[in-house]
């Protein structure tokens, strides 16, 4: 015998974005693996997610991000060109005036020398990331650890829409 289940409405079954998360290499950087892997963990932490793919042009991510305005932007580095690329980029994406409060990260093999992951870290948080995921420590944690830190969506677009303005 099947019981009757109370009248529920479709909202009460779909789950709120916490909005959209732009995934995403840099130009150099062919590999696909890990913007797999991060949109499926970020995914998983309520976000939509935007996967840019690989080998991605400044000026491509850069028009998709002001266009797309998402909530973060992740860009991940496999090729250990992470921090030359970086800082390329980055104040590119800070003068486009919608996403200048836009939180973004970096990580990965950001370097191929393997011994300057402070100076490096500093550098690319004093050129306008957010936070920096270094190669070699558990960056699942710090990740989940930043996205806690995050103000919720609605705040920042309010924050967005300050800045367009």
């Amino acid at each position: 015998m099947m019981r009757d289940l109370p009248a529920r409405t479709a909202e009460a079954f779909v789950e709120r974005s916490k909005g959209t998360v732009i995934v995403t290499t840099l130009a150099s950087d062919s590999h696909t693996w890990n913007l797999v892997f991060l949109q499926l963990l970020i995914e998983e932490c309520g976000y939509d997610v935007v996967n840019l793919g690989p080998c991605v042009p400044d000026e491509l991510l850069v028009s998709e991000c002001r266009d797309r305005n998402p909530e973060m932007i992740v860009i991940s580095s496999v090729n250990g060109h992470g921090y030359q690329d970086g800082m390329r980029v980055i104040g590119r994406l800070r003068d486009c005036g919608p996403l200048a409060a836009t939180p973004i990260v970096i990580g990965g093999k950001l370097g191929t020398d393997g011994g300057e992951g402070a100076s490096r870290t500093t550098e690319l948080m004093a050129a306008g990331f957010d936070a920096v995921f270094e190669d070699g420590q558990d960056p699942i944690a710090a990740f989940h650890a930043f996205l806690a830190t995050l103000p919720p969506a609605p705040q920042r677009a309010v924050d967005h829409a300050r800045v367009s303005a």
